[in-house]
């Protein structure tokens, strides 16, 4: 009975990285330039986002990775198809 009680040895992280509830490293490159964009106290604008990124990323690029991170729960889409962070 004790040894299923024991924590088995190698359970910890043994990284020296900090934990992180959403997961920078979970992201792929169009969301995390997206998420620089935008901003938890100003809505862009769709049309904003997309001049700002589009030499790098197309424009339905854009909207695929702005839909993923809506259901991610890391954007927020207001009316009129404007984005906030939700953090």
């Amino acid at each position: 009975m004790r040894l299923a009680l024991q924590p088995q040895a190698g359970a910890e992280s043994t990284q020296g990285e900090s934990a992180s509830l959403f997961g920078e490293s979970e992201l792929g490159p169009q969301e995390r330039k997206i998420l620089k964009v935008v901003k938890s106290d100003e809505a862009l604008d769709l049309d904003q986002i997309i001049e700002r990124l589009e030499p790098a990323i197309s424009s339905s690029e854009i909207s695929a990775a702005l839909f993923e991170l809506e259901l991610a729960g890391r954007v927020k889409q207001l009316p009129g198809k404007n984005f906030v962070k939700s953090f």
